[in-house]
């Protein structure tokens, strides 16, 4: 009796998304103005990425549309190379992508450690529920304080969010946009309103709480964008006209000319 082979096939490998983060010919119009006009990036994964730009180049719009808060006129933005344009701002932020805003965002009447208590519970798998008592769910609460710990709030553990300092509101605020476990961030102006030594503790708790997740900053000071992103894009009249290392985006002759001047370099040697 012969044998017969059965050859199985070969397992095929799974094709990764080589991005975190991807516009694709992006755009927005509102009636007959269009305010994005066809924006292309590719974020990769784990890098930190200022997007920066003249009052009305369309930052807080591109953020609006990648966050689901605006529905794109046409284009694509796709996270972890699934497309997320067109869904809900809930829907993306279960698929991984979470934001903070210009205003801060917190419960003013709800304490540190509650606050952060709530930004965690849907990643670890409640849901909403009348029912459940949240001083028994330990994971939840273990969570929360090790956010605390991580933005220097512990001592602060049982002081309303009303009563912070704007600062320490501000850095509620990361928190909480971290609990839900997005990989990707966006964080809206974070250091805006600060002081000097504000801004410069600021930028290490940003660099500190995002380690290892993709980061995307819309920001005015250029001491901070320098301080803290791999990259930079620059975004005027709603395109993406470069996109690089900030090294190469100082020398960039159309930056230049379009927004930044001789400032940057004069911010720059200030920072030093």
């Amino acid at each position: 009796m012969s044998s017969i082979a059965i050859h199985q096939p070969a397992a095929q490998a799974v094709q990764q998304p080589s991005h975190a983060l991807e516009l694709r010919d992006l755009r927005k119009s509102f009636g007959k103005t269009e305010i994005i006009r066809g924006a292309n990036l590719a974020v990769n994964a784990g890098e930190r990425v200022a997007i920066i730009g003249p009052n009305g180049a369309g930052k807080s719009t591109l953020f609006n549309l990648i966050s689901g808060r605006f529905e794109p006129s046409s284009g694509e933005v796709l996270l972890h190379g699934q497309r997320i344009d067109g869904k809900k701002p809930f829907e993306i932020n279960r698929m991984g992508l979470s934001r903070s805003f210009q205003i801060t965002n917190i419960f003013p009447k709800l304490s540190v450690f509650e606050n952060l208590r709530c930004s965690v519970l849907w990643s670890l798998g409640y849901r909403y529920s009348f029912w459940r008592f949240l001083s028994n769910l330990h994971d939840a609460n273990e969570r929360a304080h090790e956010l605390m710990e991580m933005i220097g709030l512990h001592r602060k553990r049982d002081t309303l969010a009303v009563n912070l300092t704007y600062a320490e509101q501000r850095a509620l605020e990361i928190g909480i946009t971290i609990g839900g476990g997005a990989s990707v961030i966006l964080l809206d102006e974070p250091t805006a309103g600060m002081s000097n030594s504000e801004t410069a503790h600021f930028i290490q708790l940003i660099k500190k709480v995002t380690e290892g997740k993709t980061l995307l900053t819309v920001e005015h000071d250029m001491g901070v964008v320098f301080g803290l992103a791999d990259k930079i894009a620059v975004v005027v009249y709603g395109e993406v006209i470069a996109y690089d290392t900030p090294e190469a985006v100082r020398a960039n002759a159309r930056v230049q000319e379009a927004y930044l001047g001789s400032s940057v370099a004069d911010q720059q040697a200030g920072a030093h």
